[in-house]
């Protein structure tokens, strides 16, 4: 699903054939999003078990405490970056920026032609964190937990199972790191260019050609043709 603001992409990962019952994730529960999980989840029957963010970024966290509050679920994400949800607009701002021409205040306008507001935001509870490589496990559901730093300090790539290929993985959720054609900026507090470069040289060494990957914006891909055509790869 896409959220109405920055058109982040929400992803719901369902156990098994995603019959009634089945255990749910939610990643990624950008601004406005949370009436379209909520409606989707309710009419398929599935029990979600978690909230889960690429990184701390407010366009992808913006819904997750509404989500948690409903489902009664902890929300999870990797711990160089938790600090940025109690401060969600400030940790945007580079140092001796204008505040109105930041991302912060772009977000914060978006919200606001939703009819939500900067004090709407609550910080998502329980919160849960993780750190390194690791696998979450959520009863059916477990997800690969690979740490992918440079958007942010915390930026993380959730790898969803192949439950025909044992220990092999058919989707990646790679936020804000890498994108169709492109990868996430650098430049905002807790980015970092070289440290990107590092996480992409491993990204092309850990995730398989065929992966599907669905980023925080915009289209899908695989990494085969990421490999092939994105300049930030080659």
């Amino acid at each position: 699903m896409v959220a109405p603001v920055f058109a982040t992409n929400c992803c719901v990962v369902v156990s098994g054939e995603g019959s009634p019952g089945s255990h749910a994730l939610v990643i990624d529960a950008g601004a406005g999003v949370a009436p379209q999980v909520i409606d989707l989840v309710e009419r398929q029957g599935w029990q979600v078990q978690a909230v889960l963010a690429t990184h701390g970024h407010v366009d992808h966290t913006w819904d997750a405490a509404k989500l948690c509050a409903h489902f009664g679920v902890p929300f999870w994400i990797h711990a160089a970056d938790e600090y940025r949800l109690a401060d969600p607009f400030t940790t945007l701002m580079p140092a001796g920026a204008v505040p109105s021409h930041t991302v912060a205040a772009a977000i914060a306008g978006a919200v606001g032609a939703i009819g939500q507001s900067a004090r709407d935001y609550q910080v998502p509870a329980p919160t849960r964190t993780f750190e390194a490589e690791t696998t979450l496990d959520f009863g059916e559901v477990t997800l690969g937990a690979l740490h992918a730093p440079g958007h942010t300090e915390g930026s993380t790539i959730y790898l969803v199972p192949d439950a025909s290929t044992p220990g092999g993985f058919e989707t990646a959720c790679t936020g804000d790191v890498l994108f169709a054609g492109s990868i996430g900026r650098t430049d905002l507090p807790g980015g970092d260019l070289p440290t990107m470069e590092k996480t992409l040289d491993m990204l092309k060494v850990k995730l398989a050609p065929e992966l599907r990957l669905i980023p925080g914006h915009g289209p899908e891909s695989t990494m085969a043709h990421e490999i092939k055509t994105n300049p930030y790869l080659r």
